[in-house]
């Protein structure tokens, strides 16, 4: 059973690859919040509500969004996101236990001019939650359920009259792949061996 101790120590000494800034690039940041649940540690996923202007309309992620001029550091982009998003302050209800490895952004299968800045914070407890519009759903997804690969599946994705299998997981009709998915292999390859 994967607990969030568990996460908590393999992050412990962790080193992410980080990737250095450009000029004209924009950041983001993602908070993984963790929690205990009764079979283990549990990840709070966002389903993004539908809007055409966002390259992950529909899709399962973290909270979290673009790094703003007020944000004194990506760290703090994720906390506000995450308030934004959710109505959880993290400061009050969770502590860092660390951070994954940046992710240049894809969106709608195209290279952005964005890196992604994850950051892994560890919940005894968690409030009611209260997403904005910028929110469908919000879902616990138990991380044994991501670690077991016999729960992968494979999705069918067009792009440019391609067809790739990607992998993905179906969780309570939440579908989580793309972006995320490598996030949380990441986070799993620490405790998974």
């Amino acid at each position: 059973m994967l607990s969030v101790e568990s996460f908590r120590a393999a992050l412990g000494d962790y080193q992410p690859h980080l990737l250095p800034d450009v000029e004209g690039q924009t950041r983001a940041a993602v908070a993984a919040v963790l929690r205990p649940g009764e079979g283990g540690a549990e990840f709070l996923f966002i389903h993004r509500a539908e809007d055409p202007r966002d390259p992950w309309s529909g899709h399962m992620a973290f909270p979290g969004g673009r790094i703003e001029p007020r944000d004194a550091d990506p760290l703090a982009a994720a906390v506000r996101e995450t308030r934004e998003e959710v109505g959880v302050d993290l400061p009050s209800f969770a502590e860092q236990i660390g951070r994954l490895s940046d992710v240049a952004a894809i969106g709608r299968g195209r290279p952005m001019n964005m890196v992604i800045n994850p950051y892994v914070f560890a919940a005894e407890s968690v409030p009611p939650l209260n997403p904005n519009h910028e929110v469908a759903a919000v879902v616990w997804v138990p991380a044994n359920f991501l670690a077991d690969h016999r729960n992968r599946e494979s999705m069918e994705y067009q792009r440019g009259g391609l067809s790739l299998e990607l992998p993905c997981y179906l969780y309570q009709d939440h579908l989580i792949w793309g972006l995320t998915l490598g996030m949380v292999d990441e986070l799993l390859s620490l405790v998974v061996f």
